[in-house]
């Protein structure tokens, strides 16, 4: 195979490597694949995200932007196979490729899919409810978030090179900021060709998105209060650039994902032989060899009651005597090799460090079979199990990390002895208990939940459909305090919110309608002759509005309402007892019965746009309403919120009011209207 020059992709043009370069060499054999390096531009690659990238991507709406995810998770999935081979070089066998590729491009699915659903067709967000600022309601507030004006620069691990680039891409084009992508360079030509994909795909406006083969040179002196430095990858490294004078001084955001010594607890209740015990093997095997041990979730410290730390110890033994090391390309390798020679070293210079506190009950580093592959020429290493008999007096099991297929199996006393070995790692992106006790899911939860950004119980009940220790989803936080980094990455929209300004407005309700592009209460609304439910999706507008009634409300229709429906609950239909109730000045109409008239007031009967009525949120009722109570509705557009190019959703604000005046129930109704 010829060696792949690394090009950079820089201004929306690609450069080619220069000047000072490396060799990069493939984790299987030794043999060069890649040439990296040279500089670059860096200021005019951060200008150019800023001026071009950033205004095109604020342009569109958040709808715009999930769909051009989608459109490049599809693109990307048609493509992966050329993927799959470069990643061999890198170590992985096919299921850890899997992983890797499959996983970065469902994870673009995910925030394609959670962008449509759970963000407004705009270009800002309206974060949470109108806070009261006055007693009158002529004083409101609003949290809205609209997309930082800078950068947001990633620089990503070598363990996941797609995965890696594209849980970070998703929330951060999805919020409407520019990218500066930089990878570990050790696994840089599969990052490369994936994002030549998408540079080739032309989905993305120009700007949007760039690529750094080699060092990033003097980018991070470049950034500002509008940038947001995204980071994966060691402790060291990260407070190194953390520490960065310019950084600092603007107060740049930094979002951290960093290693950590996670721990997977076995339940006291766990006992060998039970479902839990089994899965629990099954799973530290799993995270012991997947990406050879090179996952920042892989299990370091496995504890146990002491009563079974032997029996652990013989079965993760005997279940690793089965692993297959060797080339990752043949079909019985079971795990492949390291990303490279040096992380190679790097990890047998930790086993030897582990070594003084902890025996060595399987795998020996200077002495183990590898299939298909010269050992000495490529960067492969057994899987290696430690036990350490006395967890309290060890401090390196708790600090040290060896970033390949090591662990530890500990006794623990009782599940409090438990919980503080596993905070001894002092901050983790996640902890495991395997346990069908709840109670010991409480207190777990309770004693060690600060420690650890995601807590993952398994059991018999959660069988095949649970996700693993070791997989972070789209749809959750994955990062941790402490040593982890304290940063967050993905967590859903919540991932989205960490490139986005979230900003207090204040003003009277029509200034917070007219900028949020949503009705609230106070504020002005247009009447018009022609029905509401007689307008199309694009001719509706926040404000518009519909008054109907009256209905009287009487005894004969709260009685047949009962009679109809069978709720006969005593305070619609027992005078004596209603009035005993401190909420009912008697008997009182049922509370689906006042949504039943609102409803028969402000329907419109004929075929129309309104396709369907599919629910209500928030419903409240106010004022007991009693017979002899006259009912008026106002139905009014708050706002339009996702669509396709059949249909769109509607939300309306509902109020019912009694012939005082009086609201007496409100909520939101739900419709599909066509476009």
């Amino acid at each position: 195979m010829s060696i792949i020059p690394l090009n950079s992709f820089a201004r929306d043009e690609w450069v080619a490597p220069s000047g000072d370069t490396s060799d990069l060499k493939s984790a299987v054999d030794g043999r060069v694949v890649a040439r990296i390096g040279g500089r670059l531009d860096y200021a005019a690659m951060a200008d150019h995200a800023r001026n071009v990238g950033g205004p095109a991507l604020r342009a569109a709406t958040f709808h715009d932007r999930a769909h051009i995810l989608k459109a490049l998770a599809q693109y990307l999935n048609e493509r992966r196979e050329a993927l799959y081979e470069l990643s061999y070089d890198t170590g992985a066998t096919k299921a850890d490729s899997l992983i890797d590729i499959d996983g970065g491009i469902g994870t673009l699915f995910v925030f394609s899919s959670k962008g449509r659903r759970e963000l407004p067709d705009d270009r800002l967000f309206v974060d949470g409810a109108v806070e009261q600022l006055s007693r009158s309601g002529g004083f409101i507030g609003q949290h809205v978030a609209t997309p930082l004006r800078g950068v947001a620069v990633h620089i990503n691990a070598f363990n996941f090179p797609v995965w890696g680039m594209l849980e970070k891409l998703a929330p951060t084009f999805l919020a409407g900021v520019p990218s500066i992508i930089k990878p570990a360079s050790a696994t840089a030509f599969l990052a490369e060709a994936c994002f030549r994909m998408i540079v080739e795909s032309g989905l993305l406006p120009e700007g949007s998105v760039q690529f750094i083969a080699g060092s990033t040179g003097d980018l991070l002196d470049r950034l500002g209060g509008q940038d947001v430095v995204s980071f994966t990858g060691s402790a060291s490294t990260a407070s190194m650039l953390r520490s960065n004078t310019n950084i600092l001084a603007n107060s740049v955001r930094f979002i951290a994902e960093q290693d950590s010594l996670n721990a997977s607890i076995l339940g006291p209740d766990a006992e060998p032989g039970s479902p839990e015990f089994d899965a629990f093997i099954r799973e530290v095997y799993r995270e012991i060899t997947a990406k050879a041990g090179q996952k920042c979730t892989a299990i370091r410290r496995i504890l146990v009651p002491a009563d079974w730390h032997e029996a652990t110890v013989d079965a993760l033994s005997a279940k690793l005597e089965t692993t297959v090391v060797g080339d990752p390309r043949l079909a019985e390798t079971r795990m492949g090799a390291l990303a490279s020679l040096a992380q190679r070293t790097d990890v047998l210079e930790k086993v030897e460090l582990l070594s003084s506190e902890a025996r060595r009950v399987f795998g020996d580093v200077r002495s183990f079979e590898v299939h298909g592959a010269d050992a000495q020429a490529g960067a492969f290493v057994p899987p290696v199990l430690f036990a350490c008999d006395d967890p309290d007096g060890a401090s390196r099991l708790h600090t040290v990390e060896a970033f390949g297929p090591v662990s530890t199996v500990m006794p623990y006393r009782d599940l409090d002895h438990a919980l503080a070995l596993a905070n001894r790692g002092e901050g983790s992106l996640v902890a495991s208990v395997f346990t069908h006790d709840a109670q010991v899911a409480r207190q777990v939860v309770l004693g060690s939940g600060a420690f650890h950004g995601r807590l993952y119980f398994a059991n018999r009940d959660t069988g095949k459909e649970a996700t693993g220790h070791g997989s972070p989803l789209p749809h959750l936080v994955h990062g941790g305090p402490g040593r982890a980094g304290g940063g967050e990455e993905m967590g859903g929209i919540r991932g989205v919110m960490h490139y986005m300004q979230r900003t207090a407005v204040q003003g009277g309700p029509d200034i917070i309608a007219g900028v949020t592009g949503r009705y609230v209460a106070g504020a002005s609304t247009a009447e018009e002759e022609l029905h509401p439910f007689r307008l199309r999706f694009g001719e509706l507008e926040p404000g518009r509005t519909l008054w109907a009634g009256p209905r009287p409300v009487t005894l004969e229709d709260i009685e047949h309402f009962a009679a109809f429906t069978g709720d006969n609950f005593y305070a619609h239909m027992d005078e004596e007892a209603a009035a005993a109730n401190p909420f009912f000045p008697g008997r009182v109409a049922h509370g689906y019965l006042i949504l039943s008239f609102a409803a028969g007031m402000f329907v419109d009967p004929a075929p129309g746009p309104v396709l369907a009525n599919y629910g209500l949120d928030n419903l409240r009722f106010l004022k007991p309403v009693e017979p002899g109570a006259s009912l008026k509705v106002r139905l009014t557009v708050k706002q339009k919120t996702r669509r396709n190019e059949e249909y769109g959703e509607v939300r309306w604000d509902v109020g019912v009011y009694d012939q005082e005046g009086e609201q007496v129930a409100a909520y939101e109704l739900l419709t599909m209207n066509a476009m």
